[in-house]
């Protein structure tokens, strides 16, 4: 394991000051080594844009600005011989290839994962408690977080999951010798995809993580301080973090001028990465390019912001009533006025990402460069083009009666916008704005500094248009004359500019031949070939010195010491507009998705009851079948039998889906629904052997259903399917039996999908065990013979009444008939020789009913909103019920 070992770059005390920092310490003392970082890699996709009509003007495209002072890797992912520190040597410290990586499909460049998160555990009495700083580069935030976590260390994995990060960081200690910490390898496996690097223990130092708390952290959160004085541990990560993101990175951040929030795992649902998987909350299984996962369904964000914001809410749903009934509060707003609706969704759709802008308005590279000078140009106009949506955005809200709405509507409100964008018009032109292309925008960032402030800068920009006018008229103009060929001349930002010919034919082709000496560089694509000729070459290398020259003058004028300084001085209303932008995109995306289909407010009981609830990702893509579900006291544990494909798995992700949808603050799909908020979501669903771990699928089972006993509380739902199919079958029942009466002393409410026909008599032993099954039919021709099942895919009450129906699948497969009928037989000498598991008695079923009842007149006193006359109706049906059970269970004991 290779070892990274920084030496002391600058101290907290001058962190923030470039001037401060000694320049003959910036190197890596002669141990130094590091692991491989796809995330330094350039993967600008300017390079396959194209713009086909260049602008000779002064012009107007937004891409967004690489990180500064990043290393560069080859294609093979070896460093470039020509970074500043020959002596690194890039390895994996790892073996397993787990697929279990948290990655999200993006669309855009900004949603790519690029945070950076540093991980520590205690040692001797203290393991298992865990401290954790994340900073994504380009979100100015530091997150810090310190917890108990247990041995399987899911809370771990769940934050990692949330965060998405390109790179970890951890201490050498957790790899010593070779010999990886249960932690170190939890990590690994689960996050295979995403480098691990190790660091010097020496650099996980609570003193300095606090010192640079303070140094860093923007006055109005301060507070912070006070919350995380005593947690060492995330003060210890966010040391090592800051300092490596300033070696590796080559930036600091200015003086008090970054976000800094501690994070612990109070107020919030977990869901474990297992679970997060089989639910497809953010990929779906089959397919992970596609659409199909509980964040495509309701993602309808109009802004970087607001997807990442839905993402981490659905994989880590609040449990606060207040927050979650303020958000459906805004949704019923949203949806019950359309003007309101669409004015809000046309505004957020020109926001571009706000985070990134903030981040990049507050690093400050240590080696200024054209790089570095274009970035901060693009930066002033696209906070120029933030400002300018404001009133509009306020505009759109100015008619709404939601306090939500309305405490974002003050935000907007605030006099310091108007104060940074006068600011910024002082510098920049006021026509300059953000355009897509990218030729547009980068003539929007030549001309972005107002005229005549300096003489060399209006010159070089007269040549910029010159030789762009050039390009455009006179070169193409009389090439395409002179050899009578359709040239026209198209951008993009690797190549500058070159020609392009669509549609071309043998006879062109035989022409380009012939021109062979004139046209170089050519490639083909399809029916479109490109290429240039020697002197729009020379022609572009003029227009590239001349933009060098336009941003490093232009840089003067928006640099550290002029307008961004007096940006950061009013930064914290800029947190406070990126947490609107991206909290009203997450209220009008859920509202969108809610319009689309036939969804409902949920209710916030102590009671899971949901009428005709569809699963929300099926019901995308086909009519799906609606069913009922109820948990409450009374039936707190729900026993599922069902034959293969009957619908029984679909159900139980079904139901913790619109768990999670409810928990979010989402509308779901059903005619009505009513939640138990919990602070746990368990599923216990498809374990396959586990070749890197040495398991068999009975041993994944085991410790998955150990996990739950463990963690599980009475605000944990608990969701189990087809526990025990990876051993015997009298095996796999005796433990079923044992787990489930376990599972019924936690009081949590729990959906037990099985194949044991055994497991049903728990109901005859225990009040609030309730037997469900999927209906099927039985096809049959004339001489009763099996043609085929139909799957009803409808919830019953009761036992599934068929049995042997693995049997009856394979009938109408292509077995034998002679298989079959001995299967069948051999089936019926086993049910005759076995004898029950258990008997109920008649108290007990006395007792059942006499539960049920009270229960049930409990549950009305509690949550009843019917009237009185329709309330004597109901009241007079439990006592029909009541004597109807009891009538039932003397006929069947003999008693009259």
């Amino acid at each position: 394991m290779k070892t990274l070992d920084f030496a002391e770059l600058q101290t907290p005390e001058n962190y923030g000051n470039p001037e401060n920092a000694n320049p003959n310490e910036n190197h890596f003392e002669p141990n130094v080594q590091t692991t491989k970082s796809p995330f330094f890699q350039d993967n600008t996709p300017e390079s396959t844009s194209t713009d086909r009509t260049p602008v000779a003007r002064s012009p107007n495209v937004f891409k967004t600005p690489n990180l500064q002072g990043v290393k560069k890797y080859d294609s093979n992912g070896r460093t470039n011989t020509s970074t500043s520190n020959p002596r690194l040597n890039c390895t994996t410290p790892r073996s397993s290839r787990s697929k279990i990586a948290s990655k999200v499909p993006s669309s855009t460049r900004s949603n790519e994962p690029s945070a950076v998160v540093a991980i520590v555990e205690g040692r001797g009495v203290a393991r298992g408690e865990i401290g954790l700083a994340a900073i994504d580069l380009k979100i100015p935030e530091l997150l810090l977080s310190q917890f108990s976590d247990s041995t399987t260390y899911v809370k771990v994995i769940s934050k990692l999951q949330i965060l998405s990060p390109v790179e970890i960081i951890m201490p050498n200690t957790a790899c010593e010798n070779g010999a990886m910490s249960k932690l170190f390898r939890q990590v690994s496996n689960q996050f295979s995809n995403t480098t691990i690097t190790t660091v010097q223990r020496k650099y996980f130092n609570e003193t300095k993580g606090l010192q640079y708390v303070k140094d860093l952290c923007v006055p109005e959160y301060k507070g912070v301080e006070l919350e995380i004085a005593s947690k060492y541990y995330c003060l210890a990560t966010a040391a090592a973090l800051l300092k490596y993101i300033e070696f590796i990175q080559n930036i600091i951040y200015a003086p008090h001028s970054l976000k800094v929030v501690f994070a612990g795992s109070e107020n919030t649902c977990l869901i474990d990465s297992h679970s997060a998987r089989f639910l497809e909350l953010t990929i779906n299984l089959q397919n992970p390019k596609s659409t199909q996962s509980l964040v495509g369904v309701v993602n309808h964000t109009k802004t970087v912001s607001g997807a990442r914001l839905l993402r981490a809410n659905i994989l880590q749903p609040p449990c606060d009533i207040e927050t979650i009934e303020a958000r459906l509060n805004c949704i019923g707003e949203l949806t019950g006025s359309e003007l309101l609706f669409y004015n809000v969704q046309s505004v957020l759709e020109k926001f571009i990402d706000v985070d990134h802008l903030l981040s990049l308005c507050i690093q400050i590279p240590k080696d200024e460069s054209v790089k570095t000078a274009e970035n901060k140009i693009n930066q002033v106009i696209c906070l120029k083009h933030t400002l300018e949506l404001i009133q509009p955005l306020h505009e759109s809200l100015k008619d709404c009666q939601d306090p939500l709405l309305s405490a974002y509507k003050i935000i907007l409100e605030d006099g310091r916008y108007q104060v940074i964008l006068n600011k910024i018009c002082e510098v920049v032109q006021e026509e300059s704005k953000y355009l897509k292309g990218v030729l547009n925008m980068k003539a929007q960032k030549c001309f972005a500094v107002k005229p005549n402030v300096n003489g060399l800068l209006d010159v070089a920009r007269r040549t910029y248009c010159e030789c762009v006018g050039d390009v455009g008229g006179d070169i193409i103009h009389q090439l395409a004359e002179k050899y009578n060929l359709p040239l026209r001349v198209v951008y993009n930002n690797s190549r500058g500019f070159f020609i392009q010919i669509s549609n071309y034919n043998t006879e062109m082709s035989e022409k380009l031949d012939q021109l062979s000496a004139l046209f170089v560089k050519k490639t083909k694509f399809k029916n479109t070939i490109s290429f240039t000729t020697e002197d729009l070459i020379k022609m572009n290398d003029r227009i590239r010195e001349s933009v060098s020259e336009i941003y490093l003058m232009s840089n003067v004028y928006v640099s550290p010491n002029q307008l961004l300084s007096q940006i950061r001085e009013e930064i914290i209303i800029l947190y406070k507009l990126t947490d609107a932008v991206a909290m009203l995109d997450l209220m009008s995306s859920l509202a969108c998705a809610c319009t689309l289909s036939q969804y409902v407010r949920p209710e916030f009981t102590d009671t899971l009851a949901i009428k005709n609830g569809r699963h929300p990702i099926l019901d995308k893509m086909v009519a799906s079948v609606a069913n009922n579900t109820c948990l409450c006291d009374e039936s707190r544990f729900v026993i599922i039998t069902g034959p293969n494909m009957s619908g029984k798995s679909t159900y139980l992700k079904q139901v913790a889906l619109l768990q999670i949808m409810a928990q979010i603050g989402s509308y779901v799909p059903a005619e009505y629904a009513s939640f138990k908020i919990v602070n746990h979501i368990f599923l216990r669903m498809g374990s396959d052997d586990d070749i890197e771990t040495n398991a068999s699928t009975f041993m994944m089972e085991m410790r998955e259903a150990n996990y739950i006993l463990q963690n599980a509380t009475e605000n944990s739902l608990i969701i189990m399917d087809e526990l025990g199919r990876g051993t015997a079958i009298d095996e796999g029942i005796a433990l079923c039996f044992a787990i489930s009466e376990q599972l019924l002393s936690l009081k949590a409410f729990t959906l037990f999908a099985t194949h044991f026909r055994e497991l049903t008599q728990l109901e005859s032993l225990y009040p609030f065990v309730t037997n469900f099954h999927f209906e099927i039919q039985q096809v049959t021709n004339e001489d009763q013979s099996l043609v085929r099942l139909e799957y009803s895919h409808v919830l019953r009450k009761g036992v599934n009444p068929y049995r042997n129906y693995g049997i009856k699948l394979a009938e109408i497969s292509t077995l034998p008939t002679s298989v079959v009928e001995d299967a069948k037989r051999i089936a019926e000498e086993i049910r005759r020789e076995k004898k029950p598991v258990m008997d109920g008695t008649n108290s007990q079923t006395v007792k059942s009913a006499n539960f049920r009842l009270a229960s049930r007149i409990i549950q009305v006193t509690k949550n009843s909103r019917l009237d009185v006359n329709t309330l004597k109706v109901y009241m007079q049906s439990l006592r029909d019920e009541y004597f109807r059970e009891i009538k039932a269970n003397n006929n069947d004991n003999g008693d009259i």
